[in-house]
């Protein structure tokens, strides 16, 4: 359980940095994101967690409707708001990506 929450405060922190990074113009962001491919690699990474988060909560919503005793409706709703949140941040992060690409692909060559 601890993990999911730890795996959600690495995204939003690795969001954050991006975000940092990339308002701070190309100046400052110059070796912020080392290599080709970290970001796709960064995002894939971020998406595995989420539908891993969210795959954990279907698991535990389906496990105490079958009246598993071992699973509580706390630990059941906790899972299934942290999913919840996490898809958000990742639709937030989609559609601002999709907001870049369009204001960069309608700037005059």
């Amino acid at each position: 359980m601890m993990s999911s929450i730890s795996n959600v405060d690495q995204v939003l922190a690795e969001m954050r940095r991006l975000t940092a990074a990339a308002q701070a113009g190309p100046a400052q962001t110059e070796g912020a994101v080392p290599g080709d491919g970290d970001f796709s690699a960064l995002l894939k990474q971020s998406i595995d967690q989420v539908n891993a988060m969210q795959q954990e909560a279907s698991k535990l919503s389906s496990a105490f409707s079958a009246g598993d005793p071992s699973v509580d409706v706390t630990e059941v709703m906790i899972a299934l708001q942290k999913a919840g949140v996490a898809f958000q941040a990742m639709t937030e992060v989609r559609n601002r990506l999709v907001t870049a690409y369009q204001d960069v692909m309608s700037m005059p060559v």
